[in-house]
């Protein structure tokens, strides 16, 4: 269902890669439009049970995706996968921070509006 919504490719490094990587993925702006959100933040749950709550207008601001593609292959667990939540790090410097980081979320379970 996500490869029939709008897709967008990040290409950035990462604090958890070598080098600079592709990420293909559904830009979160779009996808909480498209399911009709109604709250004003975004709890990310990892297989895990890593949690990070993120307020949507960041998605709005940071224009960070839902990435199921890494570097042209699906994501495995292994990879981080299935899904990740990527910002566009090396377009705006200013999102190399602990907290955005922290809402990098890999291996995305659910996603829950608040």
């Amino acid at each position: 269902m996500l490869e029939e919504l709008p897709q967008e490719r990040i290409e950035t490094t990462t604090p958890w890669h070598d080098g600079k990587v592709s990420f293909v993925g559904v830009p979160l702006e779009k996808l909480m439009k498209h399911i009709g959100a109604n709250g004003s933040e975004a709890a990310v749950t990892a297989l895990n049970d890593y949690r990070s709550v993120i307020p949507l207008t960041d998605f709005e601001t940071n224009h960070p995706i839902l990435a199921y593609k890494y570097n042209g292959k699906y994501m495995s667990i292994r990879d981080k996968g299935p899904l990740f939540i990527i910002y566009p790090f090396d377009d705006h410097p200013d999102l190399k921070t602990e907290l955005i980081y922290s809402r990098s979320v890999w291996q995305v379970r659910s996603i829950e509006i608040e």
